[in-house]
């Protein structure tokens, strides 16, 4: 069976979408045996131009693990269930931190607090803020249960209560909707 299609982002053809767009799962899938900056470099090398210099795409990866809060944990092993290394806050923004090496106009980001504790999530997601504002980037997030200071770091909200949109617009606006359809949004 052959399908056809085309990919369209605001409107506009796009030849491939992994240049315009990054997902980043619930799941953390990340080498444990390598460090922060190994982990970053590495997908630097494999995801940036050819047209880079090893230095340029090292240069570029270290900005990146600035910006994501990670330079004072970038010698450190990542680790995993077994062995020890960096917090599961950390772990998330590494795995973002990648997904942000290919500079992507529009980012998703599937439960990027799942398993953090509140100061952890927070954190995490303040970092995508600032990043979003700096880059220009979209970032759509699907959170089920933000704190209130995550909240009130949204945007735009759509809510969604039993698969149905029950609310599509400015989060500091969702309350209203709260009180009308009796949606539990913190």
């Amino acid at each position: 069976m052959k399908e056809s299609g085309e990919i369209m982002i605001n409107g506009c053809r796009q030849k491939i979408a992994s240049r315009t767009s990054a997902y980043v799962t619930q799941e953390d899938v990340l080498m444990v045996t390598l460090t922060v900056a190994e982990a970053v470099h590495y997908s630097a090398e494999l995801q940036l131009p050819d047209s880079l210099t090893p230095a340029e795409k090292r240069s570029w990866a270290d900005d990146v693990i600035k910006q994501m809060g990670l330079a004072a944990v970038a010698g450190t092993r990542i680790g995993g269930p077994v062995s020890k290394g960096i917090s599961g806050g950390q772990r998330k923004r590494v795995s973002i931190c990648i997904e942000l090496l290919a500079s992507p106009a529009l980012i998703f980001l599937d439960e990027p607090t799942s398993g953090l504790d509140s100061a952890a999530s927070y954190h995490v997601m303040s970092r995508i803020v600032g990043i979003a504002k700096r880059n220009g980037t979209t970032v759509v997030a699907a959170i089920h249960q933000p704190s209130t200071e995550v909240f009130e770091l949204f945007h735009g909200l759509c809510l969604l209560a039993n698969g149905k949109t029950v609310y599509f617009g400015p989060a500091s606006k969702a309350m209203e909707v709260r009180i009308r359809f009796s949606v539990s949004i913190t």
